[in-house]
């Protein structure tokens, strides 16, 4: 398997490259290591060339913590298991529900480590094939200007696009961008990807996970879209909500 080891502690990441040494099949498994989430998206980017099978990933870390990025994975064509090893304990529950195949308290024992691994060889193996709108959206990239540097965002990752004034904001699992344009050009560019729900937002069709009744400060009571892998809620339109829902029975 090839495992990264996510963990801003470089004496918790050697204890976890020697424990996997010792761990049965240790001759199959290629070991790469992150201090940072920042250093974990890049070597699971898909223009780094890598593909990983596991991320044993530390919750408390500098930046960005564990949990956000573990989000962020969940979102990528071929998203690695995710074993989580910490010393906390009260992030169990936030960690499964990111569907987690393990939670793993420091310090690390090589039996615990062994039962992880084989959780996530047997996940993998069992992991249902990608969606088709993911695929169709691999190789598929947005043009981001930020902070003076031009990025390549793969729109895969997108999670939804909201008009504000003349700009976008462009939200993603992990953070939130902001581009010039209309979102009326966006909706015709990628009409398969993105759902209608409101005047002023698109949501990626493939993340769609809930309809539910919200109410909203300035529109009243109303509906609420919820998407896989992103905490807030989205009004939905009156106009929009039966599309919602055919949305959801696909």
């Amino acid at each position: 398997m090839n495992i990264l080891i996510v963990d801003d502690e470089a004496l918790a990441r050697r204890r976890l490259g020697t424990l996997l040494a010792d761990c049965e099949g240790a001759a199959h498994h290629t070991v790469t290591e992150a201090a940072t989430a920042a250093e974990a998206q890049a070597c699971l980017a898909p223009t780094s060339g890598r593909a990983f099978d596991v991320v044993l990933l530390d919750i408390h870390m500098p930046g960005q913590d564990g949990l956000r990025l573990a989000h962020s994975l969940r979102l990528l064509a071929y998203p690695p298991a995710i074993v989580f090893v910490t010393a906390h304990t009260e992030h169990a529950v936030s960690a499964f529900e990111l569907d987690a195949v393990d939670y793993l308290t420091k310090p690390v024992r090589r039996e615990r480590l062994q039962q992880a691994l084989g959780k996530a060889q047997r996940s993998r193996q069992s992991a249902p094939v990608v969606d088709a709108a993911a695929t169709a959206l691999e190789g598929q990239t947005l043009l981001i200007q930020d902070q003076g540097r031009t990025e390549r965002l793969p729109l895969v990752q997108v999670l939804y696009f909201k008009a504000e004034q003349k700009y976008v904001t462009v939200r993603t699992a992990a953070r939130s961008y902001v581009i010039e344009g209309a979102l009326s050009d966006l909706e015709a560019r990628y009409a398969d990807d993105f759902l209608r729900i409101h005047r002023n937002a698109l949501v990626a069709r493939r993340a769609v996970r809930a309809l539910e009744k919200h109410y909203d400060p300035e529109e009243g009571e109303g509906w609420a879209v919820r998407l896989h892998g992103l905490g807030e809620l989205l009004a939905v339109s009156r106009r929009q909500t039966a599309a919602v829902r055919e949305e959801l029975l696909r």
